[in-house]
């Protein structure tokens, strides 16, 4: 099962990822949790340099439709194998270079750039053992990400099943956040994140929709109702 989960801030996403993984037994990709434990990592390089690991800003500046490099082949030909129970997956490259790059954006609510998004997945997916599948959460938020999935997805003969959309009130996702107390939901931030949601990643809605990839699922409820309303969809008794 391969599946994407879209939701605004506070959405519960994390929830729902977390109870899919375990009833498939697949890995969770979560950019958000990347994106934190990235941040906390306190760089060993000086201001101005990178590692040589494929994070580096070289690597963000050249990530394009272009097709995988020798070095991404080949980690794609010996993939690392998985951690028990269907974990969330790390980035199989420097934490500190994705951080820094990522941070700025990240502190002032705005969406990380597609190149540097689009990179990060493209390293998931193609250097670890995800054959078995995985759920994609937090990824894609623009329609451009979206497209870029696909490509690399047709590249890697994968498909995708399903996106899941949690569609919430924004009051709602609004009240959630602020409830979490996360270093990074601050009010002003928070809001800052659902006008994105709405102008962004909306409109991915539509892509997938016409793809008949779409399942929309009424997120106000109690996580247990939510969980079975989408296996409903998916027809998993």
């Amino acid at each position: 099962m391969r599946l994407v989960i879209l939701g605004g801030s506070g959405s519960g996403k994390s929830t729902q990822a977390h109870r899919l993984c375990r009833q498939f037994d697949i890995p969770k990709i979560s950019t958000g949790e990347i994106l934190r434990e990235a941040m906390s990592v306190d760089s060993p390089y000086p201001s101005g340099t990178s590692s040589t690991n494929g994070f580096g800003s070289n690597s963000f500046k050249d990530a394009t439709r272009t097709q995988p490099t020798e070095t991404t082949r080949a980690a794609a030909a010996s993939p690392l194998p998985l951690r028990e129970e269907a974990p969330r997956l790390w980035i199989n490259a420097n934490l500190c270079d994705f951080g820094r790059y990522a941070k700025p954006y990240v502190q002032k609510g705005e969406l990380v750039p597609d190149e540097m998004m689009i990179e990060l997945i493209r390293l998931q997916l193609t250097q670890l053992d995800v054959e078995s599948g995985w759920l994609l959460e937090g990824y894609p938020r623009t329609a451009f990400q979206a497209e870029e999935l696909d490509f690399l997805l047709d590249y890697l003969q994968q498909k995708l099943d399903w996106a899941i959309y949690l569609q919430v009130p924004e009051a709602i996702m609004v009240t959630r956040c602020l409830g979490r107390s996360l270093p990074d939901e601050q009010p002003e931030i928070v809001q800052r994140r659902i006008e994105l949601f709405y102008d962004r990643t909306v409109p991915i809605l539509e892509y997938y929709d016409r793809r008949r990839r779409l399942l929309t699922i009424n997120g106000d409820q109690i996580p247990e109702m939510v969980e079975q309303n989408i296996l409903n969809l998916l027809s998993i008794p």
